[in-house]
């Protein structure tokens, strides 16, 4: 093994425990995600909306927050994020399989529309971007009420073309509103590639119209990530106002279990961008750094993958929701 002359994540503050740990929740978004992919397969549980691709940018930025009192306005993809804030395996089974015990909805709204109160998890709805105005709101109450926390909102670059997009960020930039937006730019708004989605080159070339930095980052480096958010939210403790991140990535699923992506893109570009898959990479890094080891790398995957078939088999035997809860948190009670 090739002695490292510099532990990148050293550099960061970050101990080896902790890169371990980003490592982890990787891989268990990853496992989670490939077992719902078998479940619809198998005729279990209706849709998927992959995460596959983009675990790094979702983990590397979660950690760099302070999960204790930060907000997270989640997109649909965002396993990574939900995980790394504190929702478990079994919940986002239940999720999956419509159960009662679904945090999101109870059982009531496709996956992927993360919300959990008691980790700061702000609902989303199906409208894309409709998070970001959303995250603004947050960060101007919290800026109001004199709170020390930081908004932390993602979206696709496709949604980065939403109105509500530049709406939130204006009005963020005008009020100094510490808000981070981050745009996982994954290459495609389901089959559009991004060369026809923008008129500039980067997501990030928009910030400066709202009086914010912007910064476009390699999506697949979670420890680039960590070090973009973590300097964003500092600067937005500090009341300097919010900032644009944009992190670059592939989605290396179809769109959705609804989607064919062979009608509009070529095998090639996939199997060319799994040669950058973070999980592979990162565990590259981690074991150059002499972090992680075959033996510790297995004994991980084997104690998520336990935490995988427990929470599937949870899950499939869980309770649907009773037909009176239709309305519940629907209305103010």
């Amino acid at each position: 093994m090739a002695e490292v002359k510099e532990k990148r994540h050293e550099e960061l503050g970050l101990s080896d425990e902790q890169v371990l740990e980003m490592f982890r929740t990787m891989l268990l978004a990853r496992k989670i995600d490939e077992r719902m992919w078998l479940l619809n397969r198998a005729g279990k549980i209706p849709f998927v909306i992959s995460c596959q691709g983009q675990e790094a940018a979702q983990v590397g930025a979660a950690f760099a927050l302070d999960r204790e009192k930060d907000y997270a306005l989640p997109y649909y993809r965002d396993m990574g994020v939900v995980l790394a804030f504190g929702m478990t395996a079994k919940e986002l089974m239940m999720s999956a399989f419509a159960k009662a015990g679904d945090p999101n909805s109870g059982g009531r709204q496709m996956p992927g529309h993360f919300g959990q109160k008691k980790n700061r998890i702000v609902t989303g709805s199906s409208p894309v971007t409709t998070q970001v105005p959303h995250a603004v709101g947050i960060a101007l109450a919290g800026k109001m009420e004199k709170k020390d926390l930081v908004t932390f909102v993602t979206f696709g670059e496709g949604s980065s073309n939403q109105g509500d997009f530049h709406e939130g960020a204006n009005f963020a930039g005008v009020h100094k509103l510490p808000v981070i937006f981050m745009c996982e730019n994954n290459k495609y708004a389901i089959s559009i590639p991004v060369e026809k989605q923008l008129a500039c080159k980067n997501v990030s070339d928009r910030a400066i119209g709202y009086g914010m930095p912007g910064y476009t980052i390699d999506g697949n480096d979670p420890l680039a990530v960590y070090k973009a958010v973590k300097e964003a939210a500092d600067r937005g403790r500090r009341g300097e106002g919010p900032t644009l991140i944009e992190t670059v990535s592939y989605r290396l699923t179809a769109h959705s279990s609804d989607d064919d992506d062979r009608v509009y893109r070529d095998k090639e570009e996939v199997e060319e961008a799994k040669k950058k898959d973070s999980i592979i990479t990162f565990a590259a890094y981690l074991k150059e750094a002499g972090v992680l080891t075959e033996e510790i790398e297995k004994q991980m995957l084997d104690e998520i993958m336990h935490i995988v078939n427990e929470a599937t088999e949870y899950a499939e035997n869980a309770p649907y929701a009773a037909p009176e809860d239709a309305l519940k948190h629907v209305y103010a009670e």
